[in-house]
């Protein structure tokens, strides 16, 4: 793999300041002026590389979306059965550990809350929940088998997806209140329940058909 040029490492560093500067400040208290001291860099170094602080937001989202990929390839990996692939993909967003990043996390929140206000932040927000959705859609359709119908791999695609943004945005607001690493064994387990109870379901129908005929 190339090694990522100059420009490139300097760009991500300072979207990785960005991140960090609204972690702990919100969009509107991460100046340019801040954004720079967190990077190390002259405030001109960063106007240099990037027009706006919007433009920095939007390489942010982007910048996020690649970071998660990474993780659950990296997860993926590891994986022997479909249903360790779906379990990737949650630790990958959840898990505690080797990659988290409670600052992309806190940054994450921020850019939700941005891209109510902002179109173009919308537009690249959506983007990429879409992406993760499809992504999710079909890991859960490669677990389940048949036991998903038309539309059900999308809707618990949904689901699970809501579950990780709730859990993102409780872990930066209310961090000292959350029981540590509860989330992505809570959501891995609320799956394998609904699953669970779609293959259950065809195996019940048919023992009410078989004891209706008797009647």
């Amino acid at each position: 793999m190339p090694r990522p040029s100059n420009t490139q490492l300097r760009r991500r560093q300072i979207v990785e300041a960005l991140l960090a500067v609204m972690a702990e400040r919100g969009y509107d208290g991460a100046s340019v002026q801040a954004i720079a001291r967190r990077a190390g860099l002259a405030p001109g170094l960063v106007h240099y590389h990037f027009t706006s602080k919007q433009e920095i937001l939007l390489e942010a989202v982007r910048e996020l979306a690649r970071v998660a990929e990474r993780r659950f390839e990296a997860l993926a990996r590891r994986a022997k059965t479909p249903r360790d692939r779906l379990r990737a993909f949650i630790d990958s967003r959840l898990a505690t550990g080797k990659g988290a990043s409670p600052p992309a996390v806190a940054g994450w929140v921020v850019v939700g809350a941005e891209a109510v206000r902002q179109p173009e932040v919308r537009a690249a927000h959506e983007a990429a929940i879409r992406a993760q959705l499809v992504l999710l859609e079909r890991l859960l359709g490669e677990h389940a088998g048949h036991a998903l119908k038309d539309g059900e791999a999308r809707q618990l695609a949904a689901i699970v997806l809501a579950a990780i943004e709730g859990a993102f945005q409780l872990s930066a607001s209310a961090r000292g209140v959350m029981p540590a690493g509860y989330a992505a064994k809570a959501l891995m387990d609320l799956v394998d329940s609904r699953l669970a109870a779609l293959h259950a379901a065809p195996a019940r129908s048919h023992r009410r058909a078989v004891a209706f005929e008797k009647q």
